[in-house]
This record gives C-alpha cells, structure tokens and sequence, in this order.
C-alpha cells in the first residue's frame, strides 16, 4: 500500500512519486488513508483501514454504479417519463443506467450519454404551410408559408398547387386561399341548381293565386233599418252567400242619428 501524498518528501525519487499518483487515481482517500474504490457496479460497505482492504457490496435493485468509486450509495436508475416525451431503450443493471430515446413525434431538447433526458413534441405545422423539414428525434419539424396560387392543410411537404376551374372546362364556386383549394363545378349544375328553385317558386305562386281566386267572391251589401220605441237601428249585411257579417253601424234617437 502506498500514500496518496507525503508532505514533506521533497527528496522523493520522482518515478516513484509518478507511481504513486498513478496508483492513488484508482483509490479514493479517508482520513490518512488511500482506500481502493469499488468496481463498477458494486458500492463501498466498508471502507479500508491500516490493515484491512475496502470490503465491496452489489448494488441493490433499480440502483447501479457505472464506473469505480468510493460511494457508499449505487444511484437510482432514471425512469424514462412519457410525460416527458420519453421511452426506455435499454433497461438499468447494476453495471450501468436506464437509457431513453424519444417517443414517436418529439425530439430531445436534452440528449444525455447517448440518450435523452426531456423530449418535446414536434411542431404541427398549420392550415397555410407546408413541411419544410421534417421533424427527427433530434430537431424539431420546420414549417414554411405557402406561396400565392397554393395551398396546405399543414400536413403536406409542398403546397399542392390551386385546381384551374376554368382550364378544366368549369366555373370556379369559390376561389382557393393557402389552406384550402378552389370549389369548381359544372356548368350544367349550376344552371340546375338555380333554374329548379326558381321554376318550383313561381310554380307555387301560381297554386296560391289560383287557391285565392276560387275562395274570394264578390260581396253584397244590405241595409236594414229596425223601429224600436223611440229608436231606430240600422242594421248593415255584409257578405256573400257562404259568409255574412252583420254589423251595427248606427242609431237613431228621435229625429237624430248617432253614430
């Protein structure tokens, strides 16, 4: 066993003292003592003394150590969240870590010893833009506005060019904007779906027209008057043969009428 420093050695042969460092980077110091570190995947369970090595223990379950040390702790091993956009890829030993990768459709925003620690989703471009490039699982997707004459629903590469009605022999029902085509139709259809409104609209007119000339005749007026006492009514008929109304429309009281 050899010292990790000698204060004081300055007379020291300096191969020797090479020897020594070199010796003391695979130990770890307690107290006076250069203790040898445990190896990977074991931790320390009871450090060395004058006259006894370091004693070692295995990592318990769901802890490792990747790489010799004094700790009398393994670590926990990471659990890959998918709350975090995150998937394991190879499971934890006691010899080494849990490594992530990233769940389908994110990317890592913090890569870590060949794996990632937090992912993020990747951006769904909008109605208007096209993929410019696609999203991988380590950038994020870049999108890119359509250019005038085209269009996207946000899921295509390019824009997809807006349909020619009029090329086609069509006439053009609404124009296209970047998000949507244009609406084309034929032309027959069109004069269709106008003639036909308007031919059952006059058609009813023409129902209705004759329905009330049928009902409606000519009406008769007759005039009545009623001696009664010192009164005199008039009585007014007002109708036709299926309907008649009668109606008061005035008294008279002595030689004078009311109305």
């Amino acid at each position: 066993r050899s010292l990790c420093w000698l204060p004081g050695k300055s007379q020291i042969d300096y191969k020797i003292l090479l020897l020594t460092l070199k010796y003391c980077m695979a130990e770890y110091k307690i107290g006076d003592e250069c203790c040898p570190m445990c190896h990977p995947g074991t931790r320390v369970y009871r450090h060395c003394t004058a006259w006894t090595s370091t004693s070692c223990a295995p990592c318990t379950d769901s802890t490792f150590n990747d790489q010799p040390s004094g700790r009398e702790q393994c670590s926990p091993c990471t659990v890959c969240d998918e709350d975090l956009g995150l998937k394991t890829v190879k499971e934890c030993t006691h010899y080494s870590d849990t490594q992530c990768g990233v769940l389908e459709g994110h990317y890592c925003i913090n890569p870590y010893m060949g794996g990632c620690r937090a992912a993020n989703k990747h951006t769904a471009c909008k109605p208007g833009q096209f993929i410019k490039q696609p999203g991988t699982e380590y950038t994020d997707t870049v999108c890119e506005d359509c250019s005038d004459n085209s269009y996207s629903d946000g899921s295509s590469m390019p824009c997809k060019p807006h349909t020619d009605c009029e090329s086609r022999g069509l006439l053009t029902v609404k124009a296209g904007d970047q998000a949507t085509d244009s609406e084309c139709k034929e032309k027959s259809d069109i004069g269709l779906s106008v003639g036909i409104p308007a031919a059952a609209a006059i058609a009813a007119i023409a129902v209705i027209a004759v329905k009330c000339r049928r009902r409606i005749k000519p009406y008769t007026r007759y005039e009545y008057y009623i001696h009664k006492y010192t009164r005199v009514y008039k009585i007014v008929f007002i109708g036709n043969e299926q309907k008649k109304l009668i109606v008061i429309l005035k008294t008279k009281v002595g030689s004078n009428l009311k109305y």
